[in-house]
């Protein structure tokens, strides 16, 4: 099983026709992904890849099911596609925009799809992908890149960094341990969905044996991570890898990820790692190491 997308899942690219959309809905295609339709307003009757292109959501939803959409548009659109997307019965968002003003857009979003009962991913993430089922978003590149570096299996991942959600899961790969699903989350202030709201995904699917996840400094979600672990005493060893300890001696300092920006003891890694630690999360000194801690929960 999986979590969020599975071979059945259906979905749209709106901002089809930019062209690093163009490139992802290829490796979508490449990959087995379930692409039915793509939203460009003005550009309606094209295609790409034999994908056609419409210049409304509803001109899809009317005459296809669709269970999510890929959202590519620039910043400044984000919330009138997300908006018209939720509006429209889709309940699966994956926002790989950057620069989403988080105030003023993003929070706007994620409130109207808690109303609309729908899951935001993102925004500024790379997307989802099940591996052996189908990706949404440009997480593992191509195809032949994506075959490689993930493998079915039992191992949920999540992930700040795109590209780190790729490293974990290639690591994970050539040890042996497939993924059931790996979540690139988002690196901005504000996302759609955290850590500890994935995990009751994650618990619920029984083919999930453990969890990774890619942190970094700034922010509550690993202080909110481990109180759900212990609120639900959850079933699932969690390994995590986290990044920018050096910036313990460095406060105030923006390191990667617009969300990245320590501004208490709270936000610094030493913190954050005892509280993961308190909540037995086992945190791992380097990526390398990560494959071993999880044959060791397992076991």
């Amino acid at each position: 099983m999986s979590i969020l997308i599975d071979e059945n899942t259906t979905f749209i690219i709106q901002g089809i026709t930019g062209r690093e959309a163009v490139n992802m809905t290829r490796e979508c295609l490449d990959y087995g992904s379930k692409v039915v339709g793509g939203v460009t307003p003005g550009r309606g009757g094209r295609d790409v890849y034999g994908v056609a292109v419409y210049d409304t959501v509803r001109e899809i939803t009317s005459k296809e099911r669709v269970d999510g959409s890929v959202l590519t548009v620039p910043p400044a659109f984000v919330r009138d596609a997300a908006f018209e997307a939720l509006e429209n019965g889709i309940r699966l968002l994956v926002i790989v925009t950057e620069r989403v003003p988080p105030r003023a857009e993003v929070a706007q979003i994620v409130e109207f799809a808690d109303i609309k009962g729908a899951r935001i991913i993102g925004p500024n993430c790379l997307g989802i992908i099940s591996p052996g089922k189908s990706k949404m978003g440009g997480i593992g590149g191509p195809a032949a890149n994506t075959n490689q570096a993930y493998r079915p299996g039992h191992i949920g991942v999540m992930s700040r960094s795109g590209g780190m959600a790729t490293e974990i899961s290639n690591s994970l790969t050539a040890a042996g341990f497939g993924q059931s699903t790996t979540v690139s989350i988002g690196g901005d202030a504000i996302i759609g969905s955290t850590y500890a709201e994935l995990m009751p995904f994650f618990e619920a699917d029984p083919e999930t044996h453990a969890i990774v996840i890619y942190s970094e400094p700034g922010g509550p979600m690993e202080a909110q991570l481990a109180e759900w672990v212990k609120a639900n005493n959850s079933r699932l060893p969690i390994i995590a890898f986290m990044a920018g300890r050096f910036m313990d001696a460095m406060p105030g300092m923006r390191f990667g990820h617009a969300g990245t920006i320590v501004e208490g003891k709270q936000d610094t890694a030493s913190e954050k790692i005892r509280r993961l630690n308190d909540a037995g999360i086992s945190v791992a000194e380097e990526i390398a190491q990560i494959p071993e801690l999880v044959k060791q929960r397992l076991s």
